[in-house]
């Protein structure tokens, strides 16, 4: 299976979605005290596990080229992924769940669902395909005591 759609563009895709279900869905909004707060504070952590998931593989001199893992030269698992095998898509995740959330659209909830998916079958399973080749029980020994999203 060949990558061919990168990451931020789906999850770009997806928030645009979530704003075209905000505003040409059915009329249906919620809100509540504090939502924006809270979908402002979920953009801000999003962001920074973005940024300190791609500041670790800068410090590891490896690919962050979500195209072509193969491009990978060392495991990460230290920082974020001691949690999570996927801490960017997990922080992109945390920038659309706030995205939806201050939409107040209940719809959008269904792009989360779609990032999910596509994410999870059109990337993750393929990069960990490569990793598994590449790595070897080290990345098995890794994926076996780390959640591939949270």
């Amino acid at each position: 299976m060949k990558l061919r759609v990168p990451p931020p563009v789906v999850g770009l895709l997806c928030a645009g979605a979530a704003w075209g279900l905000h505003r040409w869905g059915p009329l249906i909004e919620v809100h509540v005290p504090g939502q924006r707060a809270v979908a402002v504070t979920l953009i801000a952590v999003g962001l920074a596990i973005d940024v300190t998931a791609v500041i670790a593989f800068f410090r590891a001199k490896t690919s962050i080229t979500p195209l072509a893992p193969g491009k990978t030269t060392e495991l990460v698992v230290s920082g974020w992924y001691r949690f999570s095998r996927n801490p960017m898509y997990l922080g992109m995740l945390g920038v659309l769940i706030g995205w939806v959330l201050w939409l107040g659209q209940p719809l959008g909830v269904l792009t989360l669902i779609l990032f999910v998916i596509w994410i999870t079958t059109f990337q993750i399973v393929p990069e960990e395909q490569v990793l598994a080749q590449k790595f070897g029980e080290r990345y098995e020994a890794y994926r076996s005591r780390v959640r591939r999203w949270l």
